[in-house]
């Protein structure tokens, strides 16, 4: 029994060899198959990829053209034609105070003074605006407006001015708000002396014109302006009160004669000076 048993084991062992033998061999050709078309694919890849920037670049380098670098005299023209096609489309504002004064004023001081150079002539260079608050330091809603009304007139932020030094009498520490002011110059400036010459002057109550004795001596004129409500940017029912204001007219003039001559010419209504033989008469 024992020797049968060995026997029927063996036979066992043996078919068992043979039908592993016969998987493995229906397997190993199918697995050779799939790395072989693997391998293909593969390379077919990397030869791909290795055309394939090849073929861009060629394509990019026949598209695109050779460009010469402009020299610094093309690029000059080029500027400037630019420049005059945007002149022609765009319109320059320029203030009408401004064109009179290149017009009219500058050739009536070449001829009063003789002025051998036009660069000569006086001109004007800023203006300023100040107004002084007494009771800002107590009253935050009376600085609040000040400053709004200043806007409002100068068509510019105005800047707060504070104490420079503590003042017992007054009642005042250094740093404390006092008024504000406004410096205007350029094309804001001439926007406001033509309101000011021809709207907010003549609005002043029993005005007989400007005195000719407000020149410092060196060219600039100052004088008062009493009541705010003259300009018609303010609305009278808004306001919370009178305010007066100072105005300075800075110029480019080397003696007062120039500036009185330069401000008559450009309309502001200053009182005629009396000639010298009249006084001479009277005394």
């Amino acid at each position: 029994m024992e020797e049968i048993k060995k026997t029927t084991s063996k036979a066992v062992e043996k078919k068992d060899l043979i039908v592993k033998k016969e998987s493995a061999s229906k397997k190993s050709p199918v697995t050779k198959k799939t790395a072989a078309t693997k391998k293909k694919s593969a390379v077919k890849k990397t030869s791909t990829d290795k055309n394939a920037p090849v073929v861009k670049k060629t394509a990019a380098a026949k598209k695109v053209p050779v460009v010469k670098k402009a020299s610094a005299a093309e690029k000059k023209l080029v500027t400037k034609k630019t420049a005059a096609i945007k002149n022609k489309n765009s319109v320059i504002y320029v203030p009408t105070l401004q064109n009179f004064y290149s017009s009219t004023v500058i050739p009536k001081m070449q001829k009063k003074f003789n002025y051998p150079n036009v660069m000569e002539v006086p001109k004007l260079t800023s203006i300023a605006l100040n107004m002084g608050l007494g009771d800002a330091k107590s009253n935050s809603k009376n600085l609040e407006s000040a400053l709004e009304e200043m806007s409002l007139i100068s068509g510019q932020k105005p800047v707060t001015t504070k104490a420079k030094k503590d003042i017992s009498n007054f009642k005042i520490r250094k740093g404390w708000p006092v008024g504000c002011k406004v410096t205007l110059r350029s094309k804001m400036m001439y926007e406001f002396l033509d309101r000011l010459i021809s709207v907010a002057l003549p609005r002043t109550r029993d005005f007989r014109g400007l005195s000719f004795k407000s020149f410092d001596g060196r060219g600039n004129y100052n004088f008062g302006i009493k009541e705010q409500i003259i300009f018609t940017e303010i609305d009278y029912d808004k306001i919370q009160a009178i305010k007066g204001l100072n105005v300075t007219i800075i110029t480019t003039a080397q003696n007062d004669d120039e500036a009185y001559e330069l401000l008559k010419f450009f309309g502001l209504p200053l009182k005629e000076k009396p000639v010298k033989d009249e006084i001479d008469e009277a005394a």
